[in-house]
């Protein structure tokens, strides 16, 4: 059974993706684009203030980093 996803938004995810080594590369409008040169992974957060990623979206954001539910868990 899979562990299940923490709520967070668009600028706490943001923080854990840079502890976890991605760095800022550009914004347009309320999406951040964040790359990790080690292994040259990319991937675009929505940030909306307010509110929280939905599921889907949180779960496809840590498939394109390569990170799993308790690493972001321990990266939070």
């Amino acid at each position: 059974m899979s562990e299940k996803l923490p709520r967070v938004d668009g600028q706490q995810l943001i923080r854990a993706l840079e502890r976890a080594g991605f760095e800022k590369v550009r914004q347009k409008g309320s999406h951040v684009h964040l790359r990790r040169e080690s292994d040259r992974r990319r991937v675009t957060v929505p940030v909306h203030k307010g509110k929280t990623l939905p599921p889907g979206t949180l779960q496809g954001i840590l498939r394109d980093a390569g990170i799993k539910v308790e690493e972001l868990r321990q990266l939070l």
